[in-house]
């Protein structure tokens, strides 16, 4: 079992769940992030970090984003996908790639991120008393 990430991430790219990761199976595309399958060990640690509420188990994922589970496993693969299509490993899943723009409703989205050993240290910065 595995955790996917769909459409609501494209052009978002929050990076809250790449830092809560555990294992660090979360990769960054040029519009969207996406898990890797084999990596995933289904902590669940990723989808309540999600602001714009686009990480889903595999088993959830809503019926308008349910090709998201299959982008996910294909931007790994290293071989062309089914229709002879090479899949962007470098850039994003096809898929994505022909997306036009997308925007989030929500403003106060962060737009960069942190490592976790700087996250790890934030109480070092901001001491409570």
């Amino acid at each position: 079992m595995t955790y996917v990430i769909a459409a609501s991430c494209v052009d978002v790219k929050d990076r809250a769940c790449l830092i809560e990761c555990p294992v660090d199976c979360i990769y960054e595309g040029n519009r969207t992030l996406y898990i890797n399958p084999d990596e995933c060990v289904d902590c669940r640690a990723c989808e309540p970090v999600c602001p714009v509420e686009a990480i889903f188990h595999e088993d959830d994922v809503p019926e308008r984003w349910a090709g998201y589970a299959a982008v996910n496993a294909e931007y790994f693969r290293t071989s062309p996908g089914q229709d002879g299509q090479p899949v962007l490993r470098d850039g994003d899943h096809r898929l994505v790639a022909g997306l036009p723009p997308q925007s989030s409703g929500k403003k106060d989205i962060a737009r960069f991120g942190i490592r976790k050993e700087e996250a790890a240290d934030a109480d070092l910065w901001f001491p409570f008393f």
